[in-house]
């Protein structure tokens, strides 16, 4: 196999005591730090009526990482194409790649909304995307991901040659058949070697009780949610107060099949077990904790544990690009005019 690539899915969760324009500004961070450290690509998650996370809007959080960075490829995953017109996707795409060439992914998940004609939207979308049909119509348009969980969106990504991404995290069975699945249509479509990544839930701190402590509160939050009580992401004292109930328990167990945990050289040879078991060279590393740092630490930690590449020094950023720019009205209400 190839070196291994690590990527980051960045569902950008919102912690107890903690507000969602806090969480967005911690995944703007969490991106600068994860292009220094030598991440492949950043992705951004689209999720509506969750308090648990703040991205309800990928193509806007997207963009403005593409302006905080300036190497690390940017997209979503994904945007939830049965809620648009594939149009306006394109439209939004376009310039985004116009603006940032050979930097832009587009990601696609197929919930939101009824699926029964995605197929249809979505090769539509890509049709729009790379036949023209797009104002502005980038030169180097975005790169394409099907986003899915099982062996369907698989076959539709083989045969439309588009990327694909599978979510161990949802469903960690199943990856080796969707994607034996992906290659064989793929193959068949294009004639090119087909791609693909493994999209995991990872946890790992300095200390293997550490990460169990980030992993107990992950489990917590997930559990609670699966038995409808939806909310942020709760603290590792609060994990640790906690007294489960057998329900809880339950839906824990569950999670936890899908959760790579520990200290980073167990977490590291996990995955590369992982990655070697499903055929990938990507692994695309979704990390949740109620407190950025323990987020950030976790991708620092990986990133030494799979000597990963830094980039070379950045160039300085344009003004409009700053730092600053994103903190001068953060308390202010937008204004709405009418015309």
């Amino acid at each position: 196999m190839t070196e291994l690539r690590l990527s980051v899915l960045d569902q950008t969760p919102v912690g107890e005591d903690h507000t969602p324009d806090q969480a967005l500004r911690a995944s703007v961070d969490l991106a600068r730090a994860a292009e220094a450290l030598g991440y492949t690509r950043y992705w951004v998650a689209e999720h509506h009526d969750s308090p648990g996370f703040a991205s309800s809007a990928p193509e806007i959080l997207a963009a403005t990482l593409l302006a905080h960075t300036s190497r690390m490829r940017i997209g979503t995953g994904g945007v939830l194409l049965p809620r648009y017109d594939p149009a306006k996707v394109a439209e939004v795409f376009g310039v985004l790649a116009s603006l940032h060439p050979g930097r832009v992914d587009l990601g696609i998940g197929r919930a939101g909304g009824p699926a029964r004609d995605f197929p249809q939207r979505l090769a539509g979308l890509r049709a729009l995307l790379t036949g023209g049909g797009v104002v502005p119509h980038a030169p180097v348009p975005p790169q394409m991901w099907l986003l899915g969980a099982g062996r369907e969106s698989a076959r539709l990504a083989g045969l439309l040659g588009t990327e694909f991404a599978f979510g161990h995290f949802f469903s960690p069975v199943g990856g080796q058949e969707a994607f034996e699945d992906y290659r064989d249509r793929f193959r068949t479509a294009t004639g090119d070697r087909p791609g693909g990544a493994l999209a995991v839930r990872v946890v790992t701190a300095d200390s293997a009780g550490r990460a169990e402590e980030l992993a107990q509160s992950l489990l917590l939050w997930r559990a609670r949610k699966d038995l409808g009580e939806d909310g942020p992401l709760p603290a590792y004292e609060t994990a640790r107060r906690h007294r489960w109930t057998g329900a809880e328990l339950e839906r824990a167990k569950v999670h936890r099949t899908a959760l790579v945990s520990g200290a980073p050289e167990q977490v590291a040879a996990a995955l590369t077990a992982l990655a070697g078991s499903h055929g990938v060279d990507e692994l695309i590393v979704n990390t949740l904790t109620c407190d950025p740092a323990d987020r950030r630490r976790s991708y620092e930690l990986l990133s030494e544990a799979f000597a990963l590449q830094a980039p070379g020094p950045r160039p300085a950023a344009p003004a409009a690009a700053s730092a600053p720019g994103l903190r001068v009205q953060e308390r202010s209400r937008p204004q709405v005019w009418s015309v």
